[in-house]
């Protein structure tokens, strides 16, 4: 369903709501009001959005997919600031089936912007993922500095940490492969 369609849904119920209220019916009035607050709610916050953020906290990738998949022009079915969310869900279930595929979701969330500073730091730390895998080094370590600087909160500390002791394991056995010929 459009986003404007909602929209006037929610006003049609909340001003029938109102209009109880006027006519004396203050039980019904007060009901039928709170659900168009509830309608108005998933203008801002669309419900295939929330459930696909609960599949993934459950780790169930599946039916996140199928929620998403219900989305089918994310432009005109979500608010603006929801457009960096949809890629971002997008990227984390790509990530779990093709890690490297899923790149592009990740740059398009950050594109689009997301307006919590720990859902940036995760989508950067994701790309420093995806940077160590194609072995660019350089690329990895900006995206963990800008990970770093956006966790105020600290929520990624322990996984921004691990990434960088796995570059510091990258190093190591890029020198151990490419080592010194050794003379016998």
């Amino acid at each position: 369903m459009s986003n404007i369609v909602r929209l006037i849904i929610a006003c049609v119920i909340m001003g029938a709501g109102v209009t109880l209220c006027a006519f004396g019916f203050w039980g019904w009035g007060i009901t039928v009001f709170l659900l168009g607050g509830i309608t108005l709610l998933t203008f801002f916050f669309n419900e295939n959005m929330l459930l696909a953020q609960f599949y993934l906290r459950k780790e169930n990738s599946a039916k996140a997919e199928a929620v998403l998949a219900k989305i089918t022009d994310y432009e005109k079915q979500l608010y603006k600031s929801q457009h960096g969310y949809y890629n971002l869900l997008i990227g984390l279930i790509e990530s779990r089936a093709a890690p490297l595929k899923s790149e592009k979701y990740f740059k398009k969330s950050l594109q689009l912007g997301m307006s919590m500073s720990h859902n940036t730091a995760l989508a950067k730390l994701s790309l420093a993922g995806i940077s160590m895998a194609k072995r660019n080094k350089r690329e990895a370590e900006m995206y963990l500095k800008e990970a770093a600087k956006d966790d105020k909160n600290k929520l990624l500390a322990d996984q921004i940490k691990m990434m960088k002791g796995q570059m510091a394991q990258m190093d190591k056995q890029q020198v151990q492969r490419g080592g010194f010929r050794q003379k016998f």
